[in-house]
């Protein structure tokens, strides 16, 4: 996921539309999940247009290359399609599963207040950057923090209902 919505009443940012593919108004999107044929189980999309968020029945879809291609109601034709480029796809909270106890939405990690084993403050969880190995979370704070969201060994807490991760890092590093 390289985006998140940071407001609950907004959709969670699961991807985005780049570009048209075809003739027929399907499109090619790059989903921000780790697995990007889970972003085919939604229905409906909501999609981040000037007026705000609209809910669009996906109506078929599959993996392509690196990502997917889709057919959205109401895109007909490759104009349709084209004029959804750049387009944000989300997804509301409610619409997913849960995580299991010791897995987490970025989502839920934006904003939460992050200190070290020793109480000091590192900042607060600004967004999370996925590298392969893991992910990072990105932490502001006097100075910008990237710190491996690896659990048990640099990640030692996440209290969501508190707001604070507990983590073994060098506030100097």
């Amino acid at each position: 996921m390289a985006e998140v919505s940071h407001s609950k009443d907004a959709p969670l940012v699961m991807g985005r539309i780049v570009a048209p593919f075809g003739v027929r108004g399907w499109v090619r999107v790059i989903p921000f999940t780790e697995m990007p044929e889970n972003l085919l189980a939604y229905s409906p999309w909501h999609l981040k247009r000037e007026g705000g968020w609209q809910a669009v029945k996906l109506l078929d879809g599959r993996e392509h290359g690196k990502g997917l291609v889709v057919r959205l109601a109401g895109c007909d034709d490759r104009d349709a399609a084209a004029m959804l480029s750049g387009t944000e796809i989300g997804v509301y909270r409610s619409q997913l599963p849960a995580p299991d106890s010791d897995e987490y939405y970025w989502s839920d990690l934006v904003g939460l207040q992050v200190f070290t084993t020793q109480d000091a403050l590192l900042g607060v969880v600004d967004h999370l950057i996925e590298t392969g190995a893991n992910d990072v979370l990105v932490i502001r704070g006097e100075r910008e923090s990237l710190v491996p969201f690896i659990r048990n060994q640099v990640i030692k807490s996440v209290d969501l209902d508190a707001g604070v991760i507990r983590g073994d890092w060098d506030p100097d590093f």
